[in-house]
């Protein structure tokens, strides 16, 4: 079908839901790996202590030269603030470490130089390493355009609901952040990369998740973060397409395959090429749980 051939932009991948794992204990790691999350993210952030960082950074490279990822999870190290000591501590022993991180997930970006500086340092250390990006301060609410645009190496953007909802001083409900989720979402379009959700708190109440799962995934979400195993798999059945969903578009990629123009002609609408990375990221999800 040539589906392989067209997933070579923005580095498409399978990311309905992800889990956080403290670095401070990598006996974790496997754990949150067979967990069923697309995307597992070891946390060197809010999750550790001040006086356990130094620690949990030792411990995740340590541990990185020897865990076993499996196929179809996507490991990421979320650093601390690069705006301080310990977030250089981080990106100097990561870039520094002969086993490479293959993304790592930024946190409290305020600024697209921000992104540059790290884009740039990267590349300077002649690495490939993807970035995700947490949008959650207000001066990031104002330019996440700009951010989204500012770095290739960028695969998705993330939602900080609970420091966003702090920083705009209303309550952490989903009426109140639409405006902030619906500009993370135009962002992400922009440069077609994938949007994810913050994690839902309460544990209790599934039904909640549910519901706030399914309205931001209509809103344009690709996925939604967890903080327990249990709700992992509601996640991936909501953020997964429907059959006829993926049957459209692998209809819409041959189509392109067989096109040597920018757009196709499809049940009399017409597709322009800014639709195939959609498209390819469906079948993508659909190959992982066996529908194609």
């Amino acid at each position: 079908m040539g589906y392989n051939n067209l997933m070579n932009s923005n580095k498409i991948n399978v990311r309905r839901s992800f889990i956080f794992t403290p670095g401070l204990k990598p006996e974790m790691f496997p754990k949150a790996i067979a967990s069923g999350a697309d995307m597992v993210c070891i946390e060197l952030e809010d999750g550790i202590a001040i006086k356990d960082k130094d620690e949990a950074r030792k411990n995740t490279i340590e541990a990185l030269e020897t865990l076993e990822v499996k196929s179809g999870v996507e490991l990421v190290v979320r650093v601390n603030c690069q705006r301080t000591k310990f977030g250089l501590l981080d990106l100097e022993a990561f870039i520094s470490t002969k086993t490479k991180v293959k993304a790592i997930m930024l946190p409290k970006v305020k600024t697209p130089d921000e992104i540059t500086f790290i884009d740039d340092l990267l590349t300077d250390c002649a690495l490939d390493t993807d970035l995700h990006v947490i949008m959650e301060t207000n001066e990031a609410l104002e330019s996440i355009y700009e951010i989204a645009h500012a770095s290739k190496r960028i695969v998705a953007l993330y939602f900080g609901g609970v420091d966003m909802a702090a920083e705009l001083r209303v309550p952490n409900e989903y009426k109140n952040l639409l405006y902030a989720r619906s500009k993370l979402v135009h962002a992400g379009a922009s440069v077609g990369i994938d949007v994810i959700d913050v994690p839902y708190l309460d544990l209790e109440d599934m039904d909640g998740m549910k519901k706030e799962a399914e309205l931001v995934r209509d809103l344009g979400f690709t996925g939604k973060g967890s903080i327990h195993p249990k709700q992992i798999n509601m996640l991936n059945e909501i953020f997964t397409p429907s059959k006829e969903e993926i049957i459209k578009a692998k209809k819409i990629v041959d189509q392109f395959n067989e096109s040597d123009t920018g757009l196709v002609v499809i049940d009399g609408k017409l597709i322009e090429k800014p639709v195939l990375r959609e498209m390819q990221r469906k079948i993508l999800i659909a190959d992982k749980i066996n529908q194609i």
